[in-house]
């Protein structure tokens, strides 16, 4: 099973996009790969099983990318092994009326998952200093006091937002949720090619939208905007962690080795032991069920 180098992926310095790899190879088979990630997602599901009988810790797992970064594979295949009632996954959209008529971080934060429990945000609160700092006329939906046009959307509104983005993960974070958070980073070549496969692949075809290619457009901007919020919101209690993209199952490898490495260094969590009564008693309770039979 393959342990990666957990410091060259954790951001604990500024860094710049533009010098981080897009692409990793282990230099092993495709029959390897598949295999180290199966061992390491059956052991992610049984410290899930243990996180939740210890019921003190819940674990986020956060997934940001340029679209056809491999969000949604990676997520499938990462968290197979897992009780399906252990891990709960929330794809953020275009906020709802509801949630607009709440503050940007309301929706995630009813989202978080309970103790001993996996949450995984497929898209998350970062949503709101990304796609809304490239589109600053989005901010105009959220009706906020002293904010009546774009112009009105400047440096003082953005670094707000990450000081209460980080404020709002230092608080969870204080309260048992372990976070993790992972810019998959994709090179714009190969999201080109990926587009070009939803086009010709019949049964990729839903997934295109014209929408795609217009954002593509945007591509620079974008990297600006998550190098920025990568750079002021990566914490010892809440780090970033940047996964070359463009071979999705080494990305996968990353990130579940990445998640078990890290989760096994809390060895509080342990499954609680029985009450020294009910340890007492065991046989009498087995004698009990056994008599059953007579």
């Amino acid at each position: 099973m393959r342990s990666v180098d957990i410091k060259k992926y954790k951001v604990g310095n500024v860094v710049k996009l533009v010098n981080k790899k897009t692409i990793e190879n282990f230099g092993v088979s495709d029959k390897k790969l598949k295999k180290d990630l199966e061992g390491i997602r059956e052991e992610l599901g049984s410290f899930q099983d243990t996180l939740y009988a210890h019921g003190k810790y819940s674990v986020l797992v956060c997934l940001q990318g340029m679209d056809t970064s491999g969000k949604d594979s990676l997520i499938r295949e990462v968290f197979k092994d897992f009780n399906a009632r252990g891990v709960v996954v929330h794809s953020f959209k275009v906020p709802t009326e509801l949630e607009l008529k709440h503050d940007y971080l309301w929706r995630h934060y009813i989202a978080l998952p309970a103790k001993g429990k996996f949450g995984v945000f497929n898209r998350t609160h970062y949503e709101n200093v990304l796609v809304t700092r490239v589109h600053p006329e989005y901010i105009m939906s959220e009706h906020i006091p002293g904010i009546h046009t774009v112009s009105d959307i400047d440096n003082e509104f953005w670094a707000k937002r990450f000081e209460q983005i980080n404020a709002f993960e230092n608080h969870i974070a204080d309260n048992g949720t372990l976070i993790f958070k992972f810019f998959l980073n994709l090179s714009k070549e190969e999201q080109r090619q990926r587009l070009l496969r939803r086009l010709e692949l019949k049964e990729k075809n839903w997934k295109f939208s014209p929408g795609d290619l217009k954002e593509r457009k945007l591509w620079d901007k974008y990297q600006q905007c998550y190098e920025d919020a990568i750079n002021k919101t990566s914490k010892p209690s809440a780090p970033w962690y940047i996964v070359p993209a463009d071979n999705k199952k080494e990305a996968r490898v990353i990130v579940a080795s990445i998640l078990l490495q890290e989760l096994k260094k809390y060895t509080d969590i342990k499954e609680p032991e029985l009450d020294d009564k009910i340890k007492s008693n065991l046989e009498e309770y087995r004698n009990q069920l056994e008599s059953e039979l007579g």
